[in-house]
């Protein structure tokens, strides 16, 4: 092995470069990232809230931000304009009422999205999804009825959509 500055070595010390410090992770460089993201929408991305994997909330969740579940939720997700993202760790017995719902995780309860719901290969979806567009990828669980709505907020008869009955929320299991 070389070791520069021992006797009989000709070559100079070469210093070690200065490296930038990074900076530091603020709230929005450490949030999950999602594989799709909906562009030319009119929609503006804001701010996203996340649940942890360590949390667990009991009760109904409403707001004007995307949210991101990795803990546990039971009761009612309410967030009309906004995108849910149930994450791999994510477990969710509650109904969700959503512009965009993407499913990782585990979901027990009705979906009702204004635009569209995304099951992706690893999530399980049990229960009624109401939506003008839904994905479910090769390897995803879904079980349940499913009724697609036009964007307008019309249903194939003319009438006015209306929105998924809110039943009650569904216990997670351990």
């Amino acid at each position: 092995m070389w070791k520069p500055n021992q006797p009989g070595s000709n070559t100079p010390p070469t210093p070690e470069p200065s490296r930038p410090t990074p900076p530091v992770a603020s709230f929005e460089t450490s949030r999950p990232a999602t594989t799709s993201t909906p562009t030319g929408t009119g929609v503006s991305t804001g701010e996203q809230a996340t649940i942890g994997k360590s949390l667990v909330v009991k009760g109904e969740l409403t707001g004007s931000e995307s949210l991101y579940i990795d803990g546990k939720v039971e009761g009612a997700i309410n967030l009309p304009g906004n995108r849910v993202t149930v994450g791999r760790n994510g477990q969710v017995a509650a109904n969700i009422v959503a512009r965009e719902i993407v499913v990782l995780g585990k979901v027990r309860g009705n979906c009702q999205a204004s635009d569209r719901v995304d099951i992706r290969s690893e999530g399980s979806l049990t229960g009624d999804v109401i939506a003008a567009r839904i994905s479910i990828e090769d390897g995803a669980f879904f079980k349940g009825g499913i009724d697609i709505r036009k964007p307008g907020g019309t249903d194939l008869k003319g009438g006015t959509a209306q929105p998924v009955a809110v039943a009650e929320p569904v216990a997670v299991e351990a």
